[in-house]
């Protein structure tokens, strides 16, 4: 009988990080924290940055708290999307990584589209086009002395893999958010790169997730007190690892993997890049096992968390409970916006944003907390509607289920009204599935589970789950009506 294995999964979001330690036992898989931080961006002059060298001690910081709660026996990484640091000839960052909501990539998708079109890009690539991708990053950065010295292109989690480790690779699932990832040819799309002028020789080999990048350095394990255990990349980007963690039994199931963002989708086996999918502005990124992740990024729990911290500004501190709380007692049904509107990509104060988007709407006045919290939940369930129906239309069938994760599973009412809305049951939780899903491929990798599939059974026997059945459906079609006329 194998002994129980530890495994450290370090999850970084957008505006947290945590390490956590796993324990699987051969039936059962077990999850603690070892250590949680916040993230976020550091604003330098009119730039918005990651802080890379804190975010790599805090992760040795919960590593070492994960070897002193059991034995480690591997550990692995994820983090978001599309961000990325450059290194130099000496392996040295050219300049602090941008943080995605950086302005400079204002403008830059329609100077893209004039060196290669839209069209084209969607059809070698299968990417959403959003202005935080990769790619656009790039183009911003054409000219500039950090670019121009550069060597070396990892992602976010690749930095800090290369960190741990001395190996130069970047993960497959991150890898595809790029936008400049091609998959038919199964690697970066040079020639395209050529054509709109950016560097073709700084990508290093992309690997699968499961992959053994490698043992810790002697001197990070020295300095933490660690062995010399495998580094082993997981679906490195967090909602490949969220998704993998996905408790599916239906093959017809959405998942929404529910935190700052929402990234609602389906896994399928094959990209799907056509014209409607181009229209309807879904992506295909990679998952594990070489799966797809047909999915639209769409805003998510940052509508309400930005409204948090202003109000906590003005000294009014709630708590998530208290928020969910307020929504619920206001009133239904009165209010809607597009969460993918511009207004909302990162405006200095959102309750205000959303207060003027409505008056310009000619909806009623929104200015109490609850009732921006019930148009905040209502809007987002209503998305999920309209992502669904899209969803069912490219892939030629009705989907039966919807499961959430993360942290949004935990808001029992935006549940249930994703449940009214859609008119389908809605699976919840677990709500740390991206730091399981990053544990289950170290799993898979060190063969001590042999498939996803039956990593998923492991999931759905280890975590509690919570089921919202659809009610009061016949209400929300003329409110999905109004919204629909909002979107389109």
């Amino acid at each position: 009988m194998k002994k129980t294995l530890n495994l450290a999964a370090v999850d970084l979001g957008a505006s947290s990080g945590r390490v956590m330690l796993a324990r699987f036992d051969g039936d059962r898989l077990t999850l603690d924290e070892a250590h949680r931080f916040l993230n976020g961006p550091m604003q330098v002059g009119d730039h918005l940055h990651w802080d890379v060298l804190r975010l790599f001690e805090e992760i040795k910081i919960g590593l070492s708290r994960a070897e002193q709660m059991g034995s480690v026996s591997s550990l692995g990484l994820d983090t978001w999307g599309v961000d990325f640091a450059l290194l130099d000839e000496n392996n040295q960052i050219t300049g602090n990584p941008f943080h995605y909501r950086d302005p400079h990539t204002n403008g830059m998708l329609d100077l893209t589209f004039e060196l290669v079109s839209r069209d084209e890009i969607f059809d070698r690539t299968g990417i959403q086009f959003m202005q935080i991708n990769s790619l656009y990053q790039l183009i911003a950065m054409k000219g500039s002395a950090a670019l121009g010295a550069a060597k070396t292109f990892l992602m976010i989690p690749d930095l800090f893999n290369f960190w741990l480790t001395g190996r130069k690779a970047n993960e497959y699932s991150n890898a595809t958010t790029t936008q400049f990832f091609n998959p038919s040819l199964k690697g970066y799309d040079r020639e395209m790169l050529a054509r709109l002028g950016l560097p073709t020789d700084i990508y290093p080999e992309v690997v699968p997730p499961g992959t053994r990048l490698g043992s810790l350095l002697p001197s990070v394990a020295e300095e933490i007190n660690f062995s010399l255990i495998p580094v082993i990349a997981p679906a490195c980007h967090d909602t490949g690892s969220a998704v993998a963690a996905v408790p599916m039994e239906n093959q017809k199931a959405a998942y929404i993997s529910s935190g700052t963002w929402s990234l609602m989708g389906v896994e399928i086996n094959e990209p799907v890049i056509t014209s409607q999918s181009l229209a309807y502005n879904f992506t295909n990124e990679g998952g594990v096992d070489g799966t797809i992740r047909l999915l639209k990024n769409v805003p998510g729990m940052w509508l309400a968390q930005e409204c948090r911290r202003i109000w906590a500004a003005r000294g009014l501190d709630y708590s998530w409970e208290e928020m969910t709380s307020l929504a619920e007692n206001a009133a239904p049904f009165t209010n809607f916006i597009d969460p993918e509107h511009p207004d909302f990509l990162n405006p200095p104060d959102m309750p205000v944003a959303i207060w003027g988007y409505c008056a310009r709407a000619g909806q009623p006045d929104i200015e109490f907390p609850g009732a921006i919290l019930r148009c905040i939940f209502e809007s987002l369930a209503l998305k999920y509607r309209r992502v669904l129906e899209k969803l069912e239309e490219l892939l030629g069938y009705n989907l039966e289920v919807v499961h959430i994760i993360g942290g949004g599973s935990q808001n029992r009412l935006l549940c249930q009204l994703t449940a009214d809305a859609c008119g389908m049951p809605v699976v919840a939780g677990p709500v740390e599935a991206t730091a399981i899903g990053n544990a289950l491929v170290q799993a898979i990798s060190l063969r001590y589970v042999n498939s996803l599939s039956e990593g998923r059974q492991l999931v759905g026997r280890s975590f509690p789950l919570h089921e919202y059945q659809p009610q009061n459906t016949e209400h929300w079609a003329e409110s999905y009506e109004a919204f629909t006329k909002l979107v389109d």
